[in-house]
């Protein structure tokens, strides 16, 4: 039986990244790529190499990926950073996982190739989540970008967040539902050349998706009560 297989690309201004990013997805992986208000010609690189572009208005990394997720209809969801920050030739080891039933999510783990391509505070503050995670018994050591599952299964468990405490809402969730979650190595490198970090590019980037980790690590605390 043939399985289709999306890739879900949330995109902020990463026109110098995409045509490579897309360039190199896997035969047969078909490109999502969710604007989210770019203002560097992205949707229009997007389209010329290939991609469905989707429009999502409203800011946030959840929200890029959910309006993807609806926009998707293929028996598989891959999200993928649009940066160059993954090679896509990782997903096809992510999609096995679900594929022969050791996964209902297969997320990666981020191995950076470099000192550059991982800053500390954002290493740092993503070691603590993934703690804490794990005291729940979600066996991750990391938060990341970089997921498998199927688009029917990802939908019903209904993730609300959608700002940077998406992954972590969908990572307690799945466990919650007692998905079993298989975490795989990857490769981590700095991101494209002519694009910026929303997130571990700063500071003040990690500490705005740290906030949004507590305000869900809160949330699933108080709806546990």
């Amino acid at each position: 039986m043939h399985t289709t297989i999306d890739v879900v690309l949330p995109c902020l201004d990463e026109a110098a990244a995409l045509p490579a990013v897309l360039s190199a997805l896997p035969p047969g992986y078909r490109a999502i790529v969710v604007d989210n208000g770019s203002t560097d010609g992205s949707p229009v690189v997007a389209a010329e190499h290939g991609a469905r572009v989707v429009h999502e208005p409203r800011r946030g990394y959840g929200a890029a990926v959910h309006a993807g997720l609806l926009a998707a209809d293929g028996d598989l969801v891959c999200v993928l950073d649009a940066d160059g920050s993954f090679d896509p030739a990782e997903l096809p080891r992510l999609v096995a996982a679900v594929l022969d039933g050791r996964a209902d999510l297969a997320v990666g783990r981020r191995r950076p190739i470099s000192t550059d391509a991982w800053p500390w505070h954002a290493r740092s503050g993503n070691a603590l989540v993934a703690a804490l995670l794990r005291r729940r018994g979600v066996p991750v050591y990391d938060i990341s970008p970089i997921r498998v599952a199927r688009r029917a299964a990802l939908l019903e468990l209904g993730v609300k967040d959608r700002a940077f405490g998406y992954p972590l809402e969908l990572l307690l969730r799945a466990a919650e539902a007692g998905w079993r979650i298989v975490e795989l190595d990857v490769a981590y490198a700095p991101r494209a050349a002519g694009t910026s970090s929303k997130v571990s590019g700063s500071v003040r980037g990690t500490a705005r998706a740290t906030r949004d980790f507590v305000g869900v690590l809160r949330a699933d605390v108080g709806g546990a009560r």
